[in-house]
């Protein structure tokens, strides 16, 4: 396979991109009653490293930049692929037995 071939092939992949600021928990009744404009506070602050997932895998770290109206994402640490395998078996569900 050439080189061009293997380009071809991995950009036909989707791979859906997401960033994890905070977390929060609360009973589904509060969420239900909340309005348009609610601010539901988060277990972050600012400076806090945030989690970049692919796919719903954590892949690496970041932080968030703010320049005017911009929001970016900096990516500080990768994840080794170690890492991930082992934290993608962490969160399949047990088998049945």
């Amino acid at each position: 396979m050439s080189s061009e071939e293997r380009t071809n092939t991995v950009g036909d992949v989707d791979v859906e991109i997401a960033v994890v600021i905070g977390r929060s928990r609360m009973p589904i009744h509060h969420l239900l009653r909340m309005g348009r404009g609610a601010v539901i506070e988060l277990d972050a602050n600012e400076n806090d490293e945030i989690e970049i997932l692919a796919n719903d895998y954590p892949v690496a770290y970041g932080q968030v930049i703010v320049q005017g109206k911009r929001i970016q994402v900096e990516v500080t640490r990768l994840i080794r692929r170690p890492e991930v395998e082992t934290l993608m078996r962490a969160q399949q569900p047990a088998e049945a037995a």
